[in-house]
Formats: C-alpha cells, structure tokens, sequence
C-alpha cells in the first residue's frame, strides 16, 4: 500500500497542473522551501478528504467492497491512459512568471481546492483506493497515504530546487519517459484491482 500510494501520488504530482505552476512561481520567490510549503498546503486539503472518505466507510464496507475495487480499476485504467497519452507531450515550463499568491501553504490550499482533477480524482481513484485500503486495517490506509504524500513531497521539492538552480535536474524526455511508466502503472493496478473485483463477485 505503500508502494501503491507512492506510484499513484507521483502520477498525480507528476502531471502538469495549478499546484506544480504554484509550486514554481512560489520556489521563483521564496526559494527551494516554497516546494514542501506547497505540499503542506495541499496536504492539509487532502487529510480534510481523508477524513471524510474514512467517516463514510460504513455504508460501503462490507458486502460491497468488490464494487469499490471495481471502481478504483476502472478509474485507475481510464486515469493511466489518461497520463500515457499526456506523457507523449507534457513538459515543465520553468520560465512562469511569479504569482500574486506568495504564500506557498496558502497557495497549495487554493490550487487544490480550486481544481476541478483533485475532486474528480479523490471521488473516483482516491476514494476507491484508501477504502480498499481501510478494508485491510488502520495500518494500510495510513501506509497509502504516507506514499502519496511522500510523492508529491519528493516531486514538489524537486520541482523548487530545480527552480533555484535555475534548471530543471531531468531532461524533457526523461520526464516523460517516468510519466509514462507510472501511467503503465497505473493501468496494471487497474486490471489488478478489477480481476480482484470480478473474483470476489
């Protein structure tokens, strides 16, 4: 769970989108740190979801958990394609003007909130995932989403170093090459949870 919580986040965090824009015009202004304040940020608005998603576990749980791993597979299939196709053309523009959003925690809140992919994504992937988790104990829930905070901290950090050194570490084509291994990730989990689905039916 881990491991699925990390490869699922990365994917997440990877893809371009308001939160790695905010993650760059902070990083212009304040530096490296303004990448783990952005995570911060959008980890508070991430552990509001949690908190909901785990206090409606028990209308789900139960007789119906092969629907919800057959939603988390489907989702997961349509999401890695979504990030194969995406990973043909994505690049990181390191060149953004600043934002008048300066403070990296506060922009990391309103990125998030603000996106219309964290809602559909926590509603669909996330959802699916942390109660197929829960399924198995406290322990595994928690460990899937230490993972995919541990993504999106490691992938924002990197983001802001790269700004104040004023290069982005990875080439074009590596980035992309990792974007589309972790969308062929993310469609082996699919087929994985949605076998589990069909079995257990």
């Amino acid at each position: 769970m881990l491991m699925l919580g990390f490869l699922v986040g990365l994917t997440g965090a990877l893809a371009p989108g308001p939160t790695l824009v905010a993650t760059i015009n902070a990083s212009l202004k304040g530096g490296w740190s303004a990448g783990p304040r952005v995570t911060l940020g959008h980890a508070a608005v991430e552990l509001f979801m949690v908190i909901l998603i785990i206090a409606g576990l028990s209308v789900v749980i139960g007789e119906y958990s092969w629907v919800i791993a057959g939603i988390g597979g489907i989702a997961l299939l349509v999401f890695g394609g979504m990030t194969v196709w995406e990973a043909r053309s994505a690049r990181i523009d390191l060149t953004k003007e600043p934002a008048e959003i300066a403070q990296p925690f506060l922009a990391g809140v309103i990125t998030s909130i603000s996106n219309p992919y964290f809602w559909i994504w926590w509603f669909t992937v996330g959802s699916a995932l942390l109660i197929g988790a829960y399924t198995g104990g406290i322990i595994l829930a928690i460990a899937f989403i230490l993972g995919h905070w541990a993504a999106d901290l490691g992938w924002f950090t990197l983001v802001s170093v790269s700004v104040h050194r004023g290069r982005f570490i990875f080439s074009e084509s590596t980035y992309r090459w990792i974007l589309g291994i972790c969308g062929i990730s993310l469609i082996l989990f699919g087929v994985y949870y949605l076998s589990g689905a069909l079995f257990s039916s």
